[in-house]
């Protein structure tokens, strides 16, 4: 039971999947809201210019069937006067034509952005396959793409029936008006009906959209060993991943063990914790180039020696340094005054290397301040 459910599509698309499914062409669409904007602004159109237009129709019918006699011997006259009236006419329904380009263009906004991908555009002969069609067409999508038609086209005829009937006193009542007035008021039946049922477009829309959403996601919808397998991928294998660590921790280290050598003083505990010191002039505090406990303490005595680096050993602040003080970090300002008596003792040393006399007693029992101490171990 455990293996079939790992294989159901029960998990939300990651945003790896959802990528993928972007570049494939793959992306949420709505026929419905390119059908509803296209036919909105063409009626949007007709309302504010359809007078305008039918005026430059009229005007274009009318000059095409003014008879010329000279065109008859001319042919080149005839050409000239097609091409005029053709530009007339595309000038007419330039503002129709314009507006519907920007509709088709803007309806994709509606549920994203504009998607071109390559590999949609790549042939593939399994489209071709019958099968396959006929696998879509009985499938549930093709079901449900059935009844959203049939609904779609019930209540669009529906309400141009309604429309229709509600003006038919008119409709009739134009047999009876001049070709002037009659067409006027044809013109206003056809704009009222059409954007009536363009509003009744709006219902479709908003019903169509969420279960176009709800049908993309609900298809890249993934299974858990797919889920299981992408984070591994993204992840990268653990063993890999904890080798990459391991060398980085090496790499770190190596780096932490060549500063010691130009460390001032190496503070121990004496055995467990040993933190390397240094401190140059215009620093506001001491840092620590170099910690470490167990091993690497006892690597960072060793090569404290080789290179002469004054060894102290101070328990309490070795611990305290090592727990409070990260690499290249400077030592926290509870700390100054303990390290300011290490720093004085390395003073001392160094002035007794080069002028000799008395060798410098190295300080004992340095206090850590409240808050700072650290067990052992």
């Amino acid at each position: 039971m455990a293996e079939e459910s790992d294989l159901e599509r029960t998990e939300p698309a990651s945003s790896r999947r959802l990528e993928q499914a972007r570049e494939e062409g793959q992306v949420p669409r709505s026929r419905e809201i390119g059908a509803f904007l296209i036919l909105m602004v063409s009626a949007g159109t007709f309302w504010m210019a359809g007078a305008w237009m039918m005026r430059r129709t009229t005007a274009i019918v009318r000059q095409g069937l003014v008879f010329d006699g000279q065109m008859l011997r001319d042919p080149q006259l005839m050409v000239t006067r097609l091409f005029g009236t053709a530009l007339d006419a595309l000038l007419s329904f330039g503002p129709l034509v314009l507006t519907l380009a920007v509709a088709a263009l803007a309806s994709p906004f509606f549920l994203g952005s504009w998607n071109f991908s390559a590999k949609a555009l790549t042939p593939d002969i399994a489209r071709l396959n019958p099968l396959k069609g006929l696998t879509r067409i009985v499938s549930w999508t093709g079901l449900l793409e059935l009844v959203k038609s049939t609904a779609k086209a019930s209540l669009i005829g529906g309400v141009a029936v309604c429309v229709l009937w509600s003006e038919r006193e008119e409709l009739l009542a134009l047999l009876g008006q001049t070709v002037d007035a009659g067409l006027a008021g044809a013109g206003r039946l056809i704009s009222y009906s059409f954007m009536m049922i363009v509003l009744s477009m709006s219902i479709i829309v908003m019903l169509d959209v969420p279960f176009q959403l709800w049908q993309y996601y609900n298809r890249l919808k993934m299974t858990k060993e797919e889920v299981r397998r992408e984070s591994k991928e993204m992840e990268g294998n653990p063993e890999v991943k904890g080798r990459i660590r391991s060398l980085q921790r090496e790499a770190a280290r190596r780096r932490m063990m060549s500063a010691v050598p130009a460390a001032d003083v190496i503070v121990t505990n004496p055995t467990h914790f040993a933190v390397a010191l240094a401190y140059k002039s215009g620093m506001r505090a001491p840092k620590v180039v170099a910690k470490g406990m167990g091993e690497i303490a006892r690597k960072i005595r060793a090569i404290g020696a080789e290179h002469g680096v004054p060894l102290l050993e101070a328990p309490p602040l070795a611990r305290a340094l090592y727990r409070h003080t990260e690499l290249d970090e400077e030592v926290p300002s509870p700390l100054y005054a303990a390290v300011a008596e290490v720093l004085a003792y390395v003073y001392q040393l160094a002035q007794w290397r080069r002028q000799g006399g008395s060798y410098p007693l190295p300080p004992r029992d340095i206090p850590v301040p409240a808050g700072m101490e650290v067990m052992d171990g």
